[in-house]
């Protein structure tokens, strides 16, 4: 059968959230672009594009490629497949970002990336079901309002600091009303003690398949208090009172939080691979 690569349309809308929902753990996060934004824009919207592999008629592997390069990424697979969306691609899109599966991103950086990316990093996927949850719970945690934006800030900036090795506020200057976004999206939980914000949690991705976590942040100077652990948990809790599974990538180097995510009721997955270009 002769192999495309070709923009998906709506029509194929069902291939592709059939294609993501057969290894839906690793593919969490395109599940929840193609359900929250669809498979095309709207006129309203930023461009985008769900570029798919095809053999025959049967889609294979898809791409998901957001502001020309500015965020690309990747179905789950070994990058074979991916390798080939990517070159048919590499004279329209200049790759900027990318998270997902390693193999397949790997594959992305080879032909999007005309230079060394400025930021790589491994993470080991995690995932947990409700079955699978330890006891421990903080009842306290809360959807962040609109009146702890500027109380907020800090703890995003900070996250980003760790997680990405990025100053937030210098490097992006969209960065407060992106959290001003997620915080009026309903995506964006925190723990507050005495008057002050000590933890963060954001939802990154959801669909019906799950959610996927992240942005976890403990102030540094309340971490060793099990903030983390109990917050943890509690969203996670409430999260799978109406999802499957929820995942959450973590650095291959950080062991405190793999050890957090495991004593919650978390089991590690396979590895993925997030870059920064620019």
């Amino acid at each position: 059968m002769p192999v495309t690569v070709q923009q998906l349309v709506p029509k194929d809308s069902d291939a592709l959230k059939a294609l993501l929902g057969k290894d839906a753990p690793n593919n969490l996060y395109l599940l929840g672009l193609l359900e929250e934004f669809g498979i095309a824009p709207a006129e309203s919207r930023a461009g985008y594009a769900f570029w798919g592999r095809f053999d025959g008629t049967t889609l294979t592997s898809a791409v998901f490629v957001g502001g020309g390069g500015g965020l690309v990424v990747p179905s789950s697979g070994d990058g074979t497949a991916t390798g080939v969306i990517a070159d048919a691609l590499a004279e329209r899109v200049r790759l900027k970002a990318a998270i997902g599966e390693k193999p397949a991103v790997d594959a992305l950086v080879r032909s999007l990336c005309t230079g060394k990316p400025r930021t790589s990093k491994t993470h080991r996927l995690f995932s947990v079901s409700a079955d699978d949850l330890g006891p421990f719970t903080n009842p306290t945690l809360r959807l962040a309002r609109d009146e702890d934006l500027k109380r907020l800030m800090p703890l995003a900036v900070g996250a980003v600091r760790e997680l990405y090795d990025r100053d937030a506020l210098a490097e992006d200057p969209h960065f407060e009303a992106r959290v001003a976004q997620r915080i009026r999206a309903r995506r964006t939980y925190v723990l507050e003690e005495n008057g002050e914000l000590v933890f963060k949690v954001d939802i990154g991705s959801r669909s019906q398949f799950g959610a996927e976590l992240e942005g976890l942040y403990t102030v540094p100077s309340q971490r060793k208090r099990g903030h983390a652990t109990l917050c943890l948990g509690q969203i996670s809790r409430f999260l799978l009172s109406s999802l499957p599974r929820l995942t959450l990538r973590i650095d291959e180097r950080d062991e405190s939080m793999a050890r957090i995510a495991r004593k919650v009721g978390y089991l590690a997955s396979r590895t993925h691979r997030m870059v920064l270009v620019e």
